[in-house]
């Protein structure tokens, strides 16, 4: 029996959703390169409005931005702009039918210039917008994701051989006769063919850009989302539903993969689940521990405990609760997420009750696959969902167990070594000295790692 599609949903299941796909990057890549806020605007263009606002406030990013306008800008009016200002002896300044004038007002707003007495040919104004883009482009690195390989994004921005002549002459004419291959008609350093819209989605963008450089990027989980069709059953589920739980089976869920569910799902919606009840096994991961400070839906957290040790007893506690849930206080639908085929027995002896499924791809079987849907259940895979919507949460879970780490490993009292070297070196000092020296020299000291990881820790002098 194959899997459900779009094209199988009951009539009224679909829900318009325009822009197919993940776009952070590309949104991100779009804003730098100048690309015009109304296309960020309109609803049917495949990038971000938030985006483009979150960077509106980052000087590095407007820095970038408006030099990369005045760049395309000089490159679309070449011709025109050097014909004034080699025979009208027009400064750039005053061609601002030719050149934006809002770009160059925010650079001086931001402290940066890049028109010189000396410069009386349009590209001298070139070489220097290059070399500024040159100097300050690593600035934008944190602004992406940390498992895209910055060299090559930075490499879209830095024109070859951009700081001679002949370099940008080439450039140009590369540019001006293959203009409509490059995105949105805006400047970058890639070798122009047809493609369609490069920043359609992180996805295809991201694949192209390994591509340039003879590599391929494997994480797709990072680059996509869940199909609209998917994300319009859902909606359409809770839309449908009177009273919505949610029961989470730890020991069979990926706490990383649910947080990016509902990061990539709208909060009109999630809303209406009135609580998320999970049953954890006390050796799962720590991570579902701080799931709730990533979404504002009620978390019930309820530890199992084992009475063997070879026999966890999550999925007979879940079952129980849900049906306590149904007959007791009259939810009407649940979500369950798990892959464990067991809790069919759960979905069948509730006929009254309404259920929709999250699975991981790889660990659902095809019974219960088939068993779902031969009786209507959809089920989604959260492994479809933006693995970005996760990056936060695996953060923090990292840093939560790092700091563990290091405070049971580093358990050093400063007080009792400074006090134990004093007697070693036969050394006396009263309270003030003592409490200055503390200051002056231990409470600020130095910790370095060397490549080989090893912590060091060194007084200041």
């Amino acid at each position: 029996m194959s899997e459900p599609n779009e094209n199988s949903l009951p009539p009224g299941a679909r829900k318009l959703l325009p822009k197919e796909g993940a776009h952070e990057v590309t949104s991100i890549v779009a804003y730098l390169i100048g690309v015009p806020k109304r296309i960020f605007e309109n609803d049917f263009e495949p990038l971000e409005l938030d985006v483009f606002t979150s960077l509106e406030k980052n000087k590095n990013a407007r820095i970038i931005r408006h030099l990369c306008i005045l760049r395309t800008s000089i490159e679309r009016n070449y011709k025109y702009i050097n014909q004034e200002m080699k025979f009208n002896y027009k400064s750039l300044l005053s061609l601002t039918e030719y050149v934006p004038y809002d770009s160059i007002n925010q650079l001086s707003i931001d402290g940066i210039s890049f028109i010189k007495n000396t410069s009386t040919e349009p590209r001298h104004h070139i070489i220097e917008i290059n070399r500024i883009i040159s100097d300050r482009i690593n600035n934008c690195k944190d602004l992406f994701p940390i498992w895209l390989n910055w060299q090559y994004l930075r490499e879209l921005f830095v024109m070859p051989n951009g700081l001679t002549e002949q370099g940008t002459k080439i450039a140009a004419d590369t540019f001006y006769s293959n203009m409509s291959y490059y995105p949105y008609q805006m400047y970058i350093n890639w070798e122009p063919r047809d493609t369609g819209n490069i920043l359609y989605n992180d996805m295809k963008f991201v694949t192209l850009l390994y591509e340039l450089h003879n590599d391929y990027f494997t994480d797709t989980s990072k680059i996509s989302d869940a199909p609209s069709y998917v994300k319009s059953n859902i909606y359409d589920f809770i839309d449908d539903s009177s009273k919505l739980v949610m029961v989470v089976d730890c020991e069979n869920s990926d706490p990383y993969k649910l947080c990016a569910v509902f990061k990539n799902l709208s909060t009109f919606y999630t809303y209406k689940i009135s609580k998320i009840i999970l049953f954890d096994d006390i050796h799962t991961v720590s991570a579902w521990r701080i799931l709730e400070q990533y979404t504002q839906i009620p978390i019930e957290h309820i530890t199992v405990e084992r009475v063997k040790s070879s026999k966890s007893l999550v999925d007979i506690k879940l079952t129980v609760r849900a049906c306590q849930e149904h007959y007791q206080n009259g939810v009407d639908s649940f979500i369950i997420v798990s892959s464990d085929s067991d809790y069919w027995g759960l979905i069948s002896s509730l006929p009254t009750a309404h259920f929709l499924v999250m699975i991981e791809r790889e660990k659902c079987g095809v019974d219960m696959k088939e068993a779902m849907l031969g009786s209507g259940i959809f089920y989604c895979y959260i492994d479809d969902f933006n693995a970005r919507g996760a990056d936060e949460i695996k953060a923090a879970a990292l840093f939560r167990e790092l700091n563990h780490r290091i405070t049971q490993s580093l358990n050093l009292n400063m007080k009792q070594l400074l006090d134990s070297a004093l007697l070693a070196t036969r050394i006396e000092m009263n309270k003030v000295e003592y409490q200055q020296f503390f200051d002056r020299h231990i409470k600020p000291m130095d910790v370095s790692i060397g490549e080989d990881g090893i912590v060091r820790l060194e007084l200041k002098r």
